[in-house]
């Protein structure tokens, strides 16, 4: 992990200010002589820049994005419990961490932040922008802001605008953390149990009825208690409590609700309207929080989309499992010119 470090204060879209940001990121490989060789990858809600740990199977150095044929960038984003700026640091004004003190921010706001990382690494062109979830949200609102060039987008498992569905959802899981009074005891454990029930609720909406009843299903008809389900829910909320932070994870969910790619622009349609960009947008008919409509929706409105359905029962956690079937359709999907959606939606 890199980072760098500016001396510049960071205006946040709501006006509030981040004095000396930070920002943690990778790279891999190396930029061609062209400079056209950029991959730029977003990560999803608690992923780190560290693309080729949580994205294996299309990430890595034998995989479709490789270190060897593409110069790869992923960057921790603002808020994130993995070395960018974030409420566990600490605030120059006060010398002591932010916690729930920390400004909030907005999806615009973290990709002004990888704008800076992209000047810094003099990137003036990316050849390929990819990301789910809010990943996705990212990449969609980096290409409207047209700060930089873009070749392809491949937008996976996101909105053009938060629902009122997916910000309920965060609310029950922002609401789960503040039940825990250690949450307001600023210290870097704070909230802990809430975070660990608001990943409970997180994975209802990342799988479905149909995830749970192929992998939890009780083998032992006997059972009255300490259910495979409820193990599970717990298994996975320590797992986060383990290796991130209740603050970073409210506010990186308040972003998320940000999300509204025609905020102070005239309207949605116009805006997806004026993405000239080769676009290969993929959603997933069993995804409870992102439904596949929403990715449709994308497709149909920004004019060199194509749509890819993966038929997977995973859900939303489809794009982080279901790299196989990922790499055939966006490997055909970057060979090909002027790729038309009926042979697009023959793959896999």
């Amino acid at each position: 992990m890199k980072q760098l470090k500016s001396s510049d204060d960071f205006i946040l879209e709501n006006g509030e200010c981040i004095e000396g940001l930070t920002i943690a990121y990778h790279t891999y490989g190396k930029i061609n002589a062209a400079k056209d060789n950029v991959v730029w990858v977003c990560h999803p809600l608690t992923a780190n820049s560290n693309a080729f740990e949580w994205w294996p199977g299309l990430f890595g150095e034998n995989e479709l994005f490789n270190d060897k044929d593409h110069y790869i960038v992923c960057a921790n984003v603002l808020g994130s419990h993995y070395g960018t700026t974030n409420p566990l640091s600490i605030n120059p004004t006060t010398g002591q961490p932010y916690y729930h003190t920390f400004p909030q921010f907005t999806i615009r706001d973290i990709v002004r932040v990888h704008q800076l990382l992209a000047d810094f690494l003099d990137i003036t062109e990316i050849a390929i922008l990819i990301g789910g979830s809010i990943g996705g949200q990212q990449v969609l609102e980096w290409t409207a802001a047209s700060t930089i060039l873009i070749g392809r987008l491949i937008v996976i498992g996101c909105s053009a605008q938060a629902s009122p569905w997916s910000i309920a959802f965060n609310e029950s899981q922002r609401m789960a953390i503040q039940s825990d009074s250690s949450f307001y005891s600023s210290h870097d454990l704070g909230g802990m149990r809430g975070l660990k029930a608001a990943r409970s609720i997180a994975l209802l909406s990342y799988r479905n009825y149909y995830t749970y009843s192929k992998t939890q299903k009780e083998t032992d008809q006997q059972v009255t208690d300490d259910y495979k389900a409820s193990s599970y829910q717990r298994y996975q909320g320590d797992k986060l409590g383990s290796r991130f932070n209740a603050y970073s994870y409210w506010y990186l969910t308040k972003a998320m609700d940000s999300h509204h790619l025609s905020r102070n622009r005239i309207s949605m349609q116009q805006t997806l309207s004026e993405i000239d960009v080769e676009t290969l947008v993929i959603g997933t008919p069993s995804d409870l929080l992102f439904p596949s409509s929403e990715q449709e929706y994308i497709a149909n409105n920004i004019p060199n989309a194509v749509y890819y359905a993966l038929d997977s029962s995973y859900g939303h956690d489809s794009f982080l499992i279901e790299t196989v079937t990922l790499t055939e359709v966006i490997g055909n999907f970057l060979k090909q010119e002027n790729i038309q959606t009926k042979e697009l939606l023959q793959i896999g």
